[in-house]
C-alpha cells in the first residue's frame, strides 16, 4: 500500500498580510493550507493585536529563516495614554492610570533616550520561557513574572502623529528581541504618565516590506480563481530573497559538485573573495548552498535542494 502525500514540494516566500485578531500560527496554517505544501515556518511572531508583514517560508526557504529573523523590524503604532495594562497592549487589563497628558514637544524630547543601544524590560506577557513555561502561561495563570532587562537596539523612533490629546502614533526600527509594547510602557513612564499600545502595524521584515504582501482573502480569490497574468504560486518571492543582506559566491559546477557533496572548496586565485563568514553561493545562477568562508576555504552548511539548470 502506498502512502497519502502530505503535501506538495513548494518552495519560497510567501508575505503575508496577517490581519488583526489571528494569531501567526492560526495564519501560517491556513497558508499552508492554501498551497497544500508539505513543510512551512515564519519569521518573527506577531501578537493577535497587530497586523502587517509576517514572512511564510515555505519547503527549503524554511532553511533562510534564521536571517529574516535577524533582519531589522519595521513598524507602525499607536500608543494611547494615561492608562498602562498588566499586558502593554490593549488586551491586557489596566494596572495604573495617570491623568497627565504629554505635550508634542515633550515627546519629542524624550525620543532620543530610546534610540541606540538600550537597556529593556519584556512584557509579562511574551513568549520568552522561564524556567520551561512561556511567560505569558504564567502570567495568565496569575503567578509571578519577573524577566531580566536585556539590551535591544532601535534605529529609528519618531512622532508622526497625534489624533487626539490621548493618542500618539509612531514609526520604529528595531533589531531582534525588541517589543514595541514595552516601548510604549516605558515611554509612558518617561514622560511622567501611564500608556499601552492601541494598535501596531509591521511594515518591514529584513527585505520582504509591504510592496511584497499578500492578504489571505486575495491569496484564497488566486486559489479558487486564477487570472491570466498571476496564480498562488507567482505569489511566491525567491528562496534567496531571504539572502539579500549576505555576499554571494558564483562557483562553476565541479566546485558545486563538491558542495553538494558536503567538502569543502579552496578558494584560489586573485578574484577570491576577501570576506570571512556566511555567503549565499550559486552555480549558473542557481542557488545552491549556504556557506561559510574561513581561511580560503568555502565550507557549505546548507544545501538547498532546488530546481537547477
Amino acid at each position: 500500500m502506498s502512502r497519502r502525500k502530505k503535501g506538495l514540494d513548494i518552495s519560497g516566500w510567501l508575505i503575508l498580510d496577517k490581519p488583526v485578531g489571528v494569531t501567526s500560527t492560526h495564519a501560517v496554517s491556513k497558508a499552508r493550507w492554501l498551497y497544500q505544501a508539505k513543510k512551512a515556518g515564519h519569521a518573527g511572531t506577531l501578537d493577535p493585536l497587530a497586523s502587517g508583514i509576517l514572512p511564510i517560508a515555505f519547503g527549503e526557504a524554511t532553511k533562510t529563516v534564521p536571517f529574516v529573523m535577524d533582519g531589522e523590524k519595521e513598524y507602525r503604532f499607536e500608543v494611547l495614554w494615561g492608562v498602562e495594562t498588566d499586558s502593554d497592549d490593549a488586551e491586557g487589563a489596566p494596572v495604573a492610570i495617570s491623568e497627565n497628558r504629554p505635550a508634542r514637544e515633550a515627546i519629542e524630547a524624550a525620543l532620543p533616550a530610546f534610540i541606540g543601544s538600550i537597556s529593556q524590560t519584556p512584557p509579562k506577557f511574551s513568549a520568552l520561557k522561564i524556567n520551561g513555561e512561556r511567560a505569558y502561561d504564567l502570567a495568565r495563570d496569575g503567578e509571578e513574572v519577573v524577566l531580566e532587562p536585556r539590551t535591544v537596539e532601535i534605529t529609528r523612533l519618531e512622532l508622526v502623529d497625534m489624533p487626539s490629546a490621548d493618542r500618539a502614533v509612531f514609526e520604529c526600527e528595531c533589531g531582534k528581541g525588541t517589543y514595541v509594547r514595552a516601548i510604549a510602557r516605558d515611554l509612558g513612564r518617561a514622560l511622567d504618565t501611564r500608556a499601552h499600545v492601541v494598535a501596531l502595524r509591521r511594515t518591514a521584515v529584513g527585505a520582504f516590506t509591504e510592496d511584497d504582501a499578500v492578504t489571505l482573502e486575495e491569496l484564497e480569490r488566486l486559489r479558487a480563481e486564477p487570472s491570466t497574468s498571476k496564480d498562488i504560486v507567482q505569489a511566491l518571492l525567491p528562496v534567496e530573497t531571504a539572502l539579500d543582506d549576505i555576499p554571494a559566491l558564483a562557483v562553476d559546477r565541479a566546485e558545486a559538485a563538491r558542495l553538494l557533496n558536503g567538502q569543502p572548496v579552496l578558494l584560489r586565485g586573485r578574484d577570491a573573495p576577501m570576506h570571512r563568514g556566511p555567503v549565499s553561493v550559486t552555480t549558473d545562477g542557481a542557488l545552491i548552498a549556504l556557506g561559510e568562508i574561513d581561511r580560503g576555504e568555502l565550507h557549505p552548511r546548507r544545501i538547498f535542494h532546488l530546481d537547477r539548470p
